[in-house]
């Protein structure tokens, strides 16, 4: 395989340029790869969470096109009912579907979604949406007993909403070490000129530990029991990594990202509590503190809008022949997701502060959006405060998150470098586009860029030695 070009790419889930990039020096292996190649804050997609985005980064199409706005989806018009979205649910051609029919090999790790294991050419280990390990999360199958005889049950995820950190810091690093000799292993013994994992530790970190260690959160206290675990656990990242790229040659491109990138939650916003006081959700009875909807006595014939909690609020409009108890008028749909719209882009913060919030239709973000969408997307405070949709709470702004521990929200901008062994840059490309990498991985790969594909290659703007 000596002479042929091989891409790996290393997702590092929710890393920000506020610590890979502002703290580089920390980090030496990262830094060196910066220092000898290109990098760039990389803008992500619409939404800017887990799922759609690593999809959108290695198909280069939108949520929309992919149908996929999220981890769940609304099951039809139900409700209640949802779907949860795995593997199946995305159709749209990937870098390794592409490559496999040029007869290349993929190597893939972690990837999301994973779970169920799709049938590639070359081999795969699911994703932390995986239920556990009993179940098959490897393509071949026999590769499960190849992975468990060598590195023991398999690690997915760990319980990061907990108040135990200690417990929660064992669990990340065992993880993390597990996961990195798995993909070693695999670098070491299998074919590929694709390979590509996700380290969704980073993700677990941040979201644990961020008012611990961010001077500007609302809760971080001086000199805590924790204030170094993010930084401590990006260094140890950094070794693995270092350890990876012994094993590779010179003809490997190495790519280091993230799906988009994390700051400082300020609240949670409880979007259903907001939507009943406006008098668009009307309940039978009084909830009971933190109740879901699911669990509310929802006066459907009377309701005109509901919603979702996240890192972004959904919402979803009651229409009548589209929904079993529908009470807007389809000729007047436009009118009152209009009103909703301009309702929610003018909610203020707690102490009447402006908020910076954007409340999108579907066919505003997507050309063509498929699946089953909100009616609305919205990002509280450009993304500041978490949608909360539990009910119940004495007040529409909770401090922190309603669901356990969680002390980050999503930002923006992820990170991309690319290193290319054999040609020194040291360039800085300011922002690129997650649609960006698919075609720049193809091209380095010597594979048509398909025209469907959102992005561009980043080959001419880097200089790298094709």
């Amino acid at each position: 395989m000596t002479g042929m070009k091989k891409v790996l790419v290393i997702g590092l889930d929710c890393a920000p340029p506020s610590i890979v990039f502002e703290r580089r020096r920390e980090f030496p292996t990262l830094n060196r790869l910066m220092r000898e190649g290109c990098w760039a804050k990389f803008r992500t997609c619409h939404p800017p969470i887990t799922i759609p985005a690593w999809m959108a980064m290695c198909t280069s199409r939108t949520a929309g096109d992919m149908g996929t706005y999220g981890f769940r989806h609304r099951k039809g018009r139900s409700y209640k009912e949802i779907d949860l979205s795995f593997s199946d649910k995305i159709t749209t051609p990937a870098i390794w579907d592409i490559i496999a029919k040029n007869d290349m090999p993929s190597c893939l790790v972690g990837v999301p979604p994973g779970f169920p294991p799709k049938k590639i050419n070359g081999n795969l280990i699911s994703c932390f949406m995986t239920p556990d390990a009993d179940r098959e999360y490897t393509y071949p199958h026999s590769l499960k007993q190849e992975i468990e005889a060598r590195f023991g049950k398999y690690i997915f995820d760990v319980r990061f909403r907990t108040e135990d950190r200690d417990k929660l810091l064992k669990g990340l690093y065992d993880m993390t070490r597990q996961h990195f000799d798995a993909i070693s292993y695999l670098i070491k013994n299998k074919p590929w000129r694709f390979f590509m994992f996700v380290e969704i530790g980073v993700d677990r970190a941040n979201h644990a530990f961020w008012k611990f260690f961010d001077k500007s959160h609302n809760f971080y206290s001086p000199g805590n029991k924790y204030e170094n675990a993010i930084i401590d656990y990006y260094k140890f990242l950094d070794d693995n990594i270092a350890k990876l790229l012994a094993l590779l040659d010179d003809d490997t491109i190495v790519f280091v990202v993230s799906d988009h990138g994390a700051k400082a939650m300020k609240g949670a916003f409880c979007i259903n509590q907001w939507l009943i006081e406006k008098g668009y959700l009307v309940l039978k009875n009084n909830p009971a503190p933190g109740s879901s909807l699911e669990e509310a006595d929802v006066d459907w014939s009377r309701t005109k809008a509901w919603g979702w909690g996240g890192y972004y609020a959904r919402i979803f409009l009651n229409v009548k022949g589209r929904e079993d108890e529908g009470s807007i008028l389809p000729f007047r749909y436009e009118a009152w997701r209009e009103k909703l719209k301009k309702e929610l882009q003018a909610i203020k913060g707690p102490g009447g502060e402006h908020w910076n919030t954007k409340a999108y239709r579907p066919n505003e973000l997507f050309k063509d959006p498929k699946g089953n969408p909100a009616d609305l997307i919205v990002y509280l405070d450009d993304l500041s405060w978490r949608s909360a949709g539990t009910l119940g709470h004495e007040s529409i702004y909770l401090p922190e998150n309603d669901k356990g521990p969680d002390d980050a929200v999503h930002d923006w901008d992820g990170i991309f470098i690319m290193h290319d062994p054999k040609r020194e840059m040291g360039k800085d490309l300011g922002t690129v586009s997650i649609f960006d990498l698919a075609p720049t991985a193809l091209d380095l790969l010597g594979v048509d860029v398909p025209k469907e594909m959102e992005g561009k290659s980043l080959l001419e703007r880097s200089f790298v030695d094709v």
